[in-house]
């Protein structure tokens, strides 16, 4: 029993060590460019050249806490963030050759530091006492703010609609993509700085724009895309259609839909994906994606319809789904067009129609911002029904700034970030003048 437990660890340091090196080959390809047009690329502005540059030189814990200060959600970007289309995109070996796998290095380091159980070095300044801030939304967004708000010692008071904290990257997020274990560790930073948590409060309900304002000084929306966009398949009333934001909270709170039968997925994008894959991983006995354009013009990353892919899912492109077609009630198929790309537009390809097996659907084309809600609290909204911010992230409300979805609702979560990041800076610089 002993040797057994002697030769595992031995084992495990044997993988470590050939993994750590097979890091640091990857760690030197990259040419420390002085313009460093990865960073630029990517919208947290991670310091990409300096965290490498220490991975070079076997210190890792120096590149932990170089991207952790820079960005807390570091772990989450390294597993979801479309790094071929942003940091690792613009790498500049990518042009003759194999970009620097940018994405593949920060998740090495920050997995290094959990199995190492390194706490972060991060540096914070002394309290502001005589400031507060509201924060209403407690995912990406919000806690993005919360935590550059806390590094400059100013404190914050984050308000969730749900019973738990992340957003998305809870509910939306399949646990095959992101280990909630992850977020909770995130929380957990946050919780340290010194940042304060209401679950159970939503904007419109038990809290208002007004009723914060008199008590805090400055107030942060990132409430997120809440409205889910579908259309009617039937006029009669069907029991197994659903939106993907209600189909992925089942499936990540164990709620699983039984006898689910043959699915079909409307949509192309990530969501969709990991529709079609929790579809499978709650026995579904067939699961399709149906998409109206084709493979290029989808917005998924190709690793997530890889992965969906080799999950058992069917990609059928060019497919627009029409109405649904019931038997004694109950859908049975839908109802489909052939479509085709012109001038990137997907249009119905004339007498191309047919019948594809169906027993529930799935919306993945997209949420929305609750608009009436946003209306009622008095901001004022694009014409696409976000909020309307300036170039400080500043809603139409004085001292009222916000980000995420709410304000850009196909954003990512990188994006997300980003937005709360600024909407910080932005209140930074009133509250602690040069």
């Amino acid at each position: 029993m002993y040797y057994n437990v002697i030769e595992n660890i031995l084992e495990k340091s044997k993988n470590m060590i050939e993994n750590i090196e097979q890091i640091k080959e990857k760690a030197s390809l990259c040419l420390n460019c002085k313009n460093k047009p990865c960073s630029e690329a990517c919208p947290m502005k991670t310091h990409i050249p300096e965290f490498i540059s220490k991975i070079k030189e076997d210190k890792f814990e120096d590149a932990y806490n170089i991207l952790i200060n820079n960005n807390i959600f570091s772990h989450v970007c390294s597993l979801i963030c479309p790094q071929e289309n942003q940091c690792q995109g613009s790498c500049v070996r990518g042009i003759k050759s194999e970009p620097t796998q940018i994405g593949d290095l920060e998740k090495f380091v920050n997995e290094w530091a959990l199995e190492n159980k390194i706490e972060p070095k991060i540096h914070q300044d002394e309290t502001i006492d005589n400031v507060k801030v509201a924060i209403v939304g407690g995912g990406p967004a919000g806690l993005s703010c919360a935590y550059e708000l806390a590094k400059k010692g100013i404190k914050s008071v984050v308000f969730e609609k749900e019973n738990v904290l992340g957003g998305i990257l809870n509910y939306g997020i399949p646990d095959f993509r992101l280990d909630k274990k992850i977020v909770d560790r995130i929380v957990e930073i946050l919780c340290k700085l010194g940042i304060e948590f209401r679950l159970n409060q939503e904007l419109g309900k038990n809290i208002s724009i007004k009723e914060l304002k008199k008590e805090y000084d400055y107030v942060f929306i990132g409430i997120g895309a809440e409205i889910s966009s579908t259309y009617k398949l039937s006029d009669e009333k069907l029991e197994n259609v659903y939106d993907s934001d209600e189909f992925l909270r089942r499936y990540n709170f164990k709620n699983y839909i039984k006898d689910l039968g043959k699915v079909v997925v409307i949509g192309g994008g990530n969501v969709a994906m990991d529709s079609a894959r929790s579809a499978v991983k709650m026995g579904a006995e067939k699961v399709s994606i149906l998409y109206r354009r084709d493979k290029a013009h989808m917005p998924a990353r190709e690793v997530e319809l890889q992965d969906a892919l080799n999950d058992g899912v069917e990609w059928i492109e060019l497919t627009r789904v029409n109405n649904a077609n019931l038997e004694n009630g109950k859908m049975v198929s839908v109802h489909c067009n052939k479509t085709q790309i012109v001038d990137g537009k997907a249009v119905d390809v004339e007498g191309e129609e047919f019948d594809y097996d169906a027993d529930t659907v799935v919306f993945a084309i997209g949420l929305k911002p609750n608009k009436d809600l946003l209306i009622n609290e008095g901001l004022e909204l694009t014409d696409w029904g976000t909020i309307l911010v300036d170039e400080n992230n500043q809603t139409s409300i004085e001292n009222v700034y916000s980000g995420g979805d709410v304000t850009d609702n196909k954003s990512v979560v990188c994006k997300a970030l980003a937005s709360g990041k600024k909407a910080s800076e932005s209140i930074i610089k009133k509250i602690i003048k040069p």
